[in-house]
């Protein structure tokens, strides 16, 4: 399954973070997980959450520029060599990876990684096909938290 991250440009100074994450928690929307990568001026804020098409309204509302991407998120053992075991299915199968970041839950042995592939229905057919969970969003309620 695709899912939908928000991502915007924020300005690397002290404070700025804040902004967008007040603008979706007033919106009642919840994030289940981010990324953020910087520069010496400016930073990539990435995010995925639980209603992402209120999310968007409400940081645009906030002055933001929000653009929409399609992630693929898994779910992986968490464990050493559990990365490994899905970066070679995912070599083997010749699928290019523009970029990813993960997070574990100490609830479960799993831990979720978030792609960004340059073909995602080849990917996430490659890796259903190899046994790894793909994770999507039913109901506006993310099955990542």
């Amino acid at each position: 399954m695709l899912i939908h991250q928000l991502s915007l440009f924020l300005e690397n100074k002290p404070g700025r973070l804040i902004e967008p994450c007040r603008a979706l928690a007033e919106a009642g929307v919840n994030i289940a997980t981010l990324s953020l990568a910087d520069t010496q001026q400016f930073g990539i804020l990435r995010l995925i959450v639980n209603d992402w098409q209120k999310g968007k309204a409400a940081l645009e509302t906030a002055g933001f520029v929000a653009t929409v991407t399609e992630v693929v998120a898994t779910e992986i053992a968490d464990r050493p060599g559990g990365l490994a075991d899905v970066l070679e299915i995912i070599e083997k199968g010749r699928i290019n990876i523009e970029y990813m970041y993960a997070f574990a839950s100490r609830s479960t042995d799993k831990a979720v990684l978030v792609f960004r592939f340059d073909h995602p229905g080849d990917a996430i057919e490659l890796l259903r096909a190899n046994g790894v969970n793909v994770i999507g969003i039913e109901n506006n309620e993310t099955s990542l938290t």
